[in-house]
C-alpha cells in the first residue's frame, strides 16, 4: 500500500510541478508524471509500452475532435455562422428571449461536435462575444454566458469527450447517450442564458444593432440557402446513422469531412492549405491532453495506483459520496477535466453503477456534467480564461464570480440525476 500511495503522490506531485511551477502544457505534464510514475512503480522495460498504448488509447477521439475543427473552420471561413447569426438576429429580434437560446445553441454547438469547451468559446464564442455586446449585454454577463455555453456544448450530444473517456475506463460502450444528455444540458443551457442575460437584453433596439450586422447580412443575401448546406449534411448524416440507423456507422470523423467538402463549394473561398493547419493548430491542446492522459492513467493501471484511488473512494461512508463526487471531481478538473474524469470519474461511475445498481448511461452522463465545471476552476480555467480574453475581461475571476450560481444549479442537478439514474433512465 505505501509503495502505491508513494508512486500516486511522485505522478500528482510531477504533474503539478509541470503545469504550475514549469508553466508546461497539460499533456506534457501529464506525459512527464506518467514516466516518473512507471520508473518509481519499477515497470522497467515495459514503460514505453505502456506510454505507447496509452498515448493512442483515445485515438478515435482525437481524430473525431481534429476532424470536427477541420468543419468548424470551413463553416467559420465560408461565413455560414456569421450567416447563422445575422439570420437569427433578423428573425427573433422582437423576442429576446428566444433570441438568447438561439445564440447559446450556437455557443454550444462546436462544443457538441467537438466534445471540447475551448473550441467552442474559440469559435462560435468569439463570433457572438460582439453581437451580445451590441444587445446590450455588458462584457462580465457575456463571457458568462459563453463560458457556460461552452462548458454545456461539450456535455451536450452528440460527441462528449469526457463520457468517452469514462466508457474507456469502464468498458461501456458509447450507446444510448444523446437522450440523457440532452436533458442534462439543454433545461440548463435555456435556464442560464436568460439568467444571465433577459434582463439586459430584453430592451434590444434592432434599428441600432442593424448597421454593425452589414457584412454578416451580405453574406448571407449573396449565398442564399446554399452556405448552410454543410450543416445540412451533417445533421442528415447524423440522422441516417446515428438516429435512424440505416446502414453501417460510417463514424463521426468521416460525417465531419464530408460535410467539410461540401463547405468548400457553398460560400466564401477557402484556403485549404491555410484553414486545415489552423484547425488542427486550435485542437492541439486539448489532442495532446487525451494523449498524456492515456498515458497518465495507463501507467496508473500498470503501478496499481489506479486501484488505490478506486478503493479509497469505495472506503468513504456512503453518505458522502455524492459530495465527494460533486467537490473532487471539479477541483481535480482544475487540472484537467479529462483527467478528472478518467482518475475520479471512474472509480464514481464504478460505485453508482456497478455497487449502487444504477443506470451506467445516465450516471456517466451526469459525471460527465459535473467533470465539465473543472473548466471554469483556477488556475487553468480554460472556458473562463478564453471567455475573459474573447470579452475583454480582466481578471478573469469577474467571470467566475458571475457564473457562481449557475455552477451550483449545475452541479445540484447532476447529483440528482446521479442519485436517481434509474428513474430517470425509464424516461428513455
Amino acid at each position: 500500500m505505501t509503495a502505491y500511495v508513494i508512486t500516486f503522490v511522485i505522478m500528482v506531485g510531477v504533474f503539478m510541478a509541470g503545469c504550475f511551477a514549469l508553466k508546461l502544457p497539460v499533456g506534457v505534464s501529464m506525459m512527464i508524471a506518467a514516466l516518473c510514475g512507471a520508473i518509481q512503480g519499477g515497470l522497467g522495460l515495459e514503460t514505453l509500452r505502456m506510454m505507447v498504448e496509452g498515448e493512442f488509447g483515445y485515438v478515435d477521439t482525437i481524430l473525431t475532435i481534429g476532424c470536427a475543427m477541420i468543419f468548424m473552420k470551413v463553416i467559420e471561413d465560408s461565413g455560414a455562422l456569421d450567416a447563422l447569426s445575422s439570420l437569427i438576429i433578423e428573425r427573433f429580434h422582437k423576442v429576446p428571449a428566444v433570441l438568447l437560446i438561439l445564440i447559446m445553441l450556437i455557443i454550444m454547438f462546436p462544443g457538441m461536435i467537438t466534445g471540447s469547451s475551448t473550441a467552442a468559446v474559440l469559435s462560435a464564442g468569439s463570433i457572438m462575444a460582439p453581437v451580445l455586446a451590441l444587445m446590450g449585454i455588458d462584457a462580465v454577463t457575456a463571457g458568462s454566458i459563453i463560458a457556460m455555453g461552452a462548458l454545456l456544448g461539450m456535455i451536450a450530444p452528440p460527441v462528449n469527450t469526457a463520457a468517452l473517456i469514462i466508457c474507456a475506463g469502464i468498458d461501456v460502450p458509447y450507446v444510448g447517450f444523446e437522450g440523457p444528455l440532452a436533458l442534462l444540458t439543454f433545461p440548463l443551457a435555456i435556464l442560464f442564458v436568460l439568467l444571465l442575460g433577459y434582463k439586459q437584453a430584453r430592451h434590444l433596439d434592432y434599428e441600432k444593432l442593424k448597421p454593425a450586422l452589414v457584412e454578416q447580412d451580405a453574406v448571407r443575401k449573396q449565398y442564399g440557402f446554399k452556405i448552410y448546406i454543410p450543416l445540412v449534411v451533417l445533421v442528415v448524416l447524423m440522422v441516417v446513422f446515428k438516429v435512424l440507423k440505416l446502414g453501417e456507422d460510417i463514424g463521426m470523423p468521416l460525417m465531419f469531412m464530408l460535410s467539410a467538402v461540401s463547405g468548400l463549394f457553398t460560400g466564401k473561398k477557402i484556403n485549404v492549405l491555410q484553414a486545415v493547419p489552423a484547425a488542427i493548430r486550435t485542437a492541439a491542446p486539448v489532442m495532446g491532453i487525451l494523449m498524456g492522459v492515456g498515458m497518465f492513467i495507463e501507467v496508473m493501471t500498470a503501478t496499481g495506483v489506479r486501484g488505490l484511488v478506486v478503493i479509497s473512494c469505495l472506503r468513504l461512508p456512503q453518505v458522502l459520496w455524492l459530495v465527494a463526487c460533486a467537490v473532487s471531481i471539479p477541483l481535480f478538473g482544475a487540472v484537467s477535466s479529462y483527467g478528472a474524469c478518467s482518475v475520479l470519474g471512474v472509480p464514481f461511475a464504478y460505485i453508482y453503477a456497478s455497487l449502487l445498481g444504477g443506470n451506467s448511461v445516465v450516471v456517466l452522463a451526469a459525471i460527465s456534467l459535473i467533470a465539465a465545471v473543472g473548466d471554469m476552476m483556477p488556475p487553468t480555467a480554460l472556458a473562463g480564461l478564453f471567455a475573459a480574453q474573447i470579452t475583454g475581461v480582466k481578471p478573469y475571476t469577474k467571470i467566475l464570480k458571475r457564473c457562481m450560481v449557475p455552477i451550483v444549479i449545475l452541479l445540484v442537478y447532476a447529483c440528482f440525476f446521479l442519485a436517481k439514474s434509474k428513474l430517470i433512465a425509464g424516461l428513455f
